[in-house]
């Protein structure tokens, strides 16, 4: 569908699970995602813009969609700094809505954002990064369960050797009850940037899902049982399925 729309030049939002593109002549100018760290953290976090001056931009040039234009008038944040930030913003959101979900989009035409970026991306563009940064991803460490579980440090007080001053402030936040979308937005950086370093983190045993090896257990344990009931076949010399222990074991598996 979002190469359709780009080659029609459609204007509008085209939602998924994961968020929202917003698309003008068929180019993505604004990206939004409740996984990603948004345009607003990445400028009011780094003392570029107060959250005063943001909120109060958002209310009176929100409903126009001319939020960027007026910002960058009225001397309140460098063109070029905002266009840098806004990108960003774009391709940190667009990797969650375009990650693989098994869901369709939907498309609303003449939807507008509220930035009024000017500057697009062509979709095709964005789809090639966002597949550029799941194989980075899968490379550093092939399991994204710290991806979306709330990641808990494995290593006591101390700093790890090999632990980088971006990796160490990671580590301190990561208490079994932030998620990886929070400790960015904590932090003021890109959610895919912590997720790197998240994977790097997993990859040298230094963080772990939270509650992961809890579900780990019940699958074994279910698999146990499995191997148990199979061991002791009815006269027919067939095994009947045990249903009740099928859902479990496929609940477990979801859950990981």
């Amino acid at each position: 569908m979002l190469h359709r729309l780009a080659a029609e030049r459609a204007t509008g939002a085209f939602t998924r699970a994961g968020g929202t593109l917003f698309l003008v002549d068929g180019q993505i100018v604004h990206a939004e995602s409740p996984a990603a760290t948004g345009l607003e953290v990445l400028l009011t976090r780094g003392s570029v813009l107060s959250q005063a001056r943001w909120d109060a931009a958002l209310s009176r040039w929100g409903r126009e969609g001319s939020v960027a234009h007026n910002l960058v008038a009225r001397g309140h944040v460098p063109l070029g700094l905002l266009e840098l930030c806004q990108r960003t913003a774009l391709y940190d959101a667009a990797f969650f809505v375009l990650a693989p979900s098994g869901r369709l989009g939907r498309f609303r035409r003449e939807v507008r954002d509220w930035l009024g970026a000017g500057v697009g991306v062509a979709p095709a563009a964005v789809e090639s990064e966002t597949a550029r940064r799941l194989a980075l991803l899968d490379r550093i460490w092939p399991d994204a369960r710290i991806d979306v579980l709330p990641p808990a440090s494995a290593v006591g007080a101390g700093r790890p050797p090999t632990v980088t001053d971006r990796q160490l402030r990671i580590l301190q936040l990561a208490d079994g009850t932030r998620t990886a979308t929070d400790i960015a937005r904590e932090l003021g950086r890109p959610a895919f940037h912590t997720l790197v370093e998240l994977r790097r983190l997993a990859a040298g045993g230094l963080v772990v899902p939270a509650g992961s090896g809890r579900m780990e257990e019940h699958v074994a344990e279910a698999v146990r049982e499995g191997e148990q009931s199979a061991a002791v076949p009815p006269a027919d010399g067939f095994a009947k399925p045990d249903v009740a222990l099928l859902r479990r074991l496929m609940d477990a598996l979801e859950a990981l």
